[in-house]
């Protein structure tokens, strides 16, 4: 609860989600680092109607990390998320992403550049 009150701090925006989301999406959320990624997290599940199971992959697949919105100033990301709240209003940059998915290597997490070679030559001698 502690960390949930840290992580979410706007009650306005807190009371609106609450209405919409479970505690299980709230738990998942509550642990990542940034304010932005979990405000991106919370507003998609709301609007795209994701289940738990969907936020849980999304998260590890890091959407909001292959997003455009995440390469944005925060100033500028937040209005977007904002404007995603108020009225429901998809961007290109919450839509578009990195058009590179490297699901199948199995990376976890972050990752450095020598382990993502590494993983692409172990595919392609697999191959």
């Amino acid at each position: 609860m502690i960390r949930f009150s840290e992580a979410f701090t706007d009650e306005q925006i807190v009371s609106t989600l609450s209405r919409q989301l479970s505690w299980s999406y709230f738990k998942e959320i509550v642990y990542l680092k940034q304010p932005l990624q979990k405000e991106f997290y919370a507003e998609m599940c709301r609007v795209e109607r994701w289940s738990v199971r969907t936020l849980r992959k999304k998260i590890s697949s890091m959407l909001y990390e292959r997003t455009a919105i995440s390469r944005k100033p925060e100033k500028l990301a937040q209005l977007e998320l904002q404007n995603l709240r108020e009225e429901d209003q998809m961007t290109p940059d919450l839509v578009f992403r990195d058009p590179y998915l490297l699901d199948f290597l199995g990376l976890k997490g972050a990752y450095k550049e020598k382990d993502l070679e590494a993983a692409i030559l172990r595919e392609l001698e697999a191959f």
